[in-house]
């Protein structure tokens, strides 16, 4: 099913249960109401702003259609617009203050309303045609909230009413019957495929991060190179204008301010929604857990404790449904990630499964990740991974393809990117360690999504011989030549910072060097470590800490016989795996368990006998 054929039918939806407009009306963001008299005149101006958060902002109302307008177009909306079209005021760039609309904006408000209120006599619409008429853009700073309301969508208020003009009934048949009686040319519709008026324009689509805050289309044709065999905008790909107005509607609906089935990742304005099939319930349920599953835990301490123990639960194998017995498995689930490109939108990834099948990939990637001890109270979310890509992790840095092919291989269960990897290895090696106890580069998520891109390429390539648990904790029996070198350099790295605090270690000046070309290397570390097992050992105090990292280098250094010599590079996937190496030796190294302890002293006697 295609993008547009499935925002359709969710539309369908979303509208029976008020959670969308009907077809010719859209959701807005409204500032202000200008309240008037039965004769036109002006009374009040009422502010509509949600105050709930921490700054007020304009509230999102159901108003009729907004009008396409492309490039300078200037094209009115009915009963409401912004105050260069319905009060013929906008504000100066320079001087920051009121001046006239002077490209005919409040006339073709005017103009429009002319034509469409002429016949009515309701009380309500004859009081804005009698506005209009008497109404001089001049007096625009006497209104209340005048600085505040410049450029900003205002509607129309009956003076002692409560519902805005626009939702009365005599307001909405005008619009309906201007609607049915514009020329329109009939095609065959490529999302219903059936014969109706073909949308010449689509609605801007809002809420995309980094797109123009008026909106921008999915679809658009705004460019001759774009058109073919001599048509023009929208008959190049006829979509009805129900069709049009319904998945417009629909994805703004996804998207807007609070919806809880949308999210971010990287670039990609990331939009989720379940087919209800006749069961409501069975579609809220799974739209809820695919949101717990990818999205950040909760702040709610409680909350989040709650999250946490089905997401554990989860991971740990139990069946979806005992853990969430409102959902069914075969729900059909789509997801839509979307990223601001110029003047329109780009679809960065679109999948379509059972939400069953989604959650089993999910379970698989939680699987790939798992480290022991565990670094997370949570699984992270892709969000979380992709940070750990960037520099300074800062959003801003996250390279703009990598949030789509991440979520492609967590969704679809494939090799995740080698750019990911890539990036992982980069940040490791290019950022400085903090001197001490704990390598802030080398850390838990970092080394869990190396371990991820090892573990899931060597699953898909033998299925049958790969091993559960390879790689989630210290494998002392392994033979790998970088995994071992990478807990070589953990047992020297801990000996030095055992021995003494230096401003500058081996983790600094060494560890992106010894993971790319061991031989070069390690010759110039086991000389520094001998030097620092010597003043380990010369130190009654701290003589315990030389046998724990002479055990562990003599451990290590055993696996390395039969090598002739160590490799002179290693290539990328060995990197990771001399990264994992690192982080588990580490861990284990200043694990400070009673049996570790009791193991220090007795070693530290044998040798005073």
């Amino acid at each position: 099913m295609s993008i547009l054929q499935a925002l359709a039918g969710h539309y369908d939806r979303l509208a029976a249960a008020g959670e969308a407009p009907p077809f010719g009306y859209s959701q807005e963001f409204i500032s202000y109401a200008i309240v008037l008299s039965t004769d036109g005149q002006v009374i009040d101006v009422q502010s509509l702003l949600d105050t709930s958060g921490r700054r007020p902002r304009p509230s999102l109302r159901m108003v009729p259609r907004r009008a396409a307008r492309s490039g300078k177009q200037i094209t009115a909306n009915y009963l409401w617009d912004k105050t260069a079209y319905a009060l013929g005021a906008k504000r100066d760039p320079a001087t920051n203050e009121a001046i006239p609309a002077m490209r005919g904006e409040h006339e073709a408000f005017k103009s429009l309303h002319d034509d469409l209120l002429t016949a009515t006599d309701d009380v309500g619409l004859v009081s804005v045609r009698a506005f209009l008429g008497s109404w001089q853009p001049e007096r625009y700073e006497d209104l209340r909230y005048a600085d505040e309301m410049l450029d900003t969508n205002v509607v129309f208020l009956l003076d002692g009413e409560r519902g805005f003009l626009h939702e009365r009934p005599a307001a909405q048949a005008i619009w309906n019957d201007h609607l049915a009686g514009q020329k329109r040319t009939d095609g065959i519709c490529l999302v219903t495929g059936a014969c109706a008026p073909i949308a010449r324009l689509h609605a801007k689509i809002k809420g995309v991060a980094g797109a123009q805050p008026s909106g921008a289309p999915v679809v658009s044709f705004n460019l001759p190179a774009f058109a073919s065999y001599g048509m023009q905008q929208g008959a190049n790909a006829q979509v009805s204008e129900r069709a049009a107005s319904a998945y417009s509607s629909a994805l703004n609906t996804l998207l807007a301010p609070g919806s809880r089935r949308r999210l971010q990742i990287a670039d990609a304005t990331t939009v989720f929604w379940a087919e209800a099939s006749g069961n409501e319930t069975a579609a809220k349920a799974a739209e809820n857990w695919f949101s717990l599953l990818l999205n950040d835990p909760p702040t709610d301490a409680e909350e989040s404790a709650e999250v946490r123990d089905k997401l554990d639960s989860f991971a740990r194998g139990r069946p979806l449904q005992e853990i969430e017995p409102k959902l069914h498995c075969d729900t059909r689930f789509s997801i839509l990630g979307l990223a601001p490109n110029a003047s329109r939108l780009s679809v960065r990834f679109w999948y379509q499964d059972s939400i069953g099948a989604f959650a089993q990939r999910i379970r698989e990637h939680w699987q790939d990740l798992r480290l022991e001890p565990t670094p997370w109270r949570t699984a992270p979310s892709a969000r979380r991974m992709l940070y750990e890509t960037a520099v300074q992790r800062k959003a801003e840095n996250i390279p703009s393809t990598l949030g789509g092919a991440l979520m492609r291989s967590i969704l679809t269960g494939a090799q995740y990117p080698r750019s990911i990897l890539a990036a992982i290895i980069m940040r490791i090696r290019a950022e400085r360690a903090v001197t001490g106890r704990e390598d802030r580069t080398v850390t838990g998520l970092r080394v869990a999504i190396a371990k991820a891109c090892i573990v899931r390429a060597e699953r898909l390539a033998n299925p049958n011989t790969y091993k559960e648990d390879h790689l989630v904790s210290l494998d002392p029996d392994s033979d790998n030549i970088a995994y071992n070198l990478g807990r070589l350099f953990a047992a020297y790295a801990y000996a030095e910072s055992s021995a003494a605090k230096r401003n500058a270690t081996i983790r600094d000046r060494y560890m992106g060097a010894a993971s790319a070309t061991p031989r070069r290397v390690f010759a110039i570390l086991m000389r520094g470590y001998e030097h620092n097992r010597a003043k380990l050992m010369s130190n009654d105090g701290k003589r315990a800490l030389g046998f724990r990292a002479d055990d562990a280098v003599t451990q290590i250094s055993a696996r390395f016989v039969g090598s002739s010599e160590l490799p002179a590079t290693l290539p990328l996937e060995k990197q990771a795996l001399f990264f994992v190496g690192y982080y588990h030796q580490e861990r284990a190294l200043y694990s400070s368990s009673k049996t570790g302890e009791d193991h220090e002293r007795t070693q530290s006697t044998d040798s005073e006998e």
